[in-house]
């Protein structure tokens, strides 16, 4: 099962956050040409590619495709244990903007390991290095010609013992708000938006979402139906932030099929 794009407005509007940053020149002129773009994505194992030694896990990026229309590619960078300042370091943001040309987009997601205060390779402070990093790609892809558009990371499948869903991620979503206001880059707030849905659909119905097996107990990774309804997220927010315009996107109301999702070999 898959929700649709009402289904998912309906648990997330109390979360849509209210700042509504401006659109970029370069992105505005290549849509006005009509010119290809492409959507990079660098992040970490919640929106990267898997292979098939780890079906049934599914990043979100897998199914961003499904809602952008076929002339809007996705070149999906995020990779697996990766924080904002490891994939920086290992030269893999380089690697991005080294292929990045002007009109096209960079959606930045990252959260989920920078708080791994026991590995240096990976840690950043929220109001510190966090953000110094996090600039790092900004400023990469404005120099550019394209437009960055930041993403708090999406929320794992957490509750108290009342079945309310609760947060996992610190100060990091809000130090990446507090960026993104200060250097007028467009947010989607994936924290809060999936945060929401997953209290809408409570602590059975989540596990629907999530990486659940008969030998494992995921409560951070997506599987199918996980991946697709982030996805839509994703790309609901484009358009309610004017990343994208309306032409740009397709399906956001239809069901979309979990045999859609497929795992190449390694």
């Amino acid at each position: 099962m898959s929700l649709t794009r009402r289904q998912v407005s309906t648990a997330a509007v109390v979360a849509v956050p209210l700042a509504v940053a401006a659109s970029g020149p370069a992105a505005a002129a290549a849509s006005s040409r009509g010119a290809r773009r492409t959507l990079f994505i660098a992040g970490d194992s919640t929106a990267a590619q898997k292979y098939a030694d780890a079906a049934p896990e599914t990043g979100w990026g897998m199914a961003l495709p499904f809602f952008l229309r076929r002339d809007l590619q996705v070149a999906n960078h995020a990779v697996n244990g990766r924080s904002s300042k490891s994939f920086a370091d290992e030269g893999r943001l380089d690697a991005v903007l080294g292929a990045i040309r002007p009109g096209d987009l960079f959606l930045v997601q990252f959260g989920h390991n920078d708080s791994k205060t026991a590995d240096p390779a990976r840690y950043t402070e929220p109001w510190t290095t966090y953000q110094d990093y996090l600039r790092m790609y900004v400023d990469g892809a404005r120099d550019r010609g394209a437009r960055p558009v930041l993403a708090t990371p999406v929320e794992r499948r957490r509750f108290d013992a009342s079945g309310n869903a609760v947060t996992s991620h610190g100060d990091y979503p809000a130090a990446m708000r507090a960026l993104a206001e200060r250097e007028r880059v467009a947010l989607l707030d994936l924290h809060a938006l999936s945060l929401a849905l997953w209290q809408r659909l409570g602590v059975e119905e989540t596990k629907k979402y999530f990486n659940w097996t008969e030998t494992e107990q995921d409560n951070t990774h997506f599987n199918p139906p996980g991946a697709i309804a982030v996805a839509r997220l994703v790309v609901g927010e484009l358009l309610h932030r004017r990343v994208l315009a309306p032409r740009d996107a397709r399906r956001l109301d239809d069901e979309i099929p979990e045999a859609w999702i497929t795992w190449p070999k390694a």
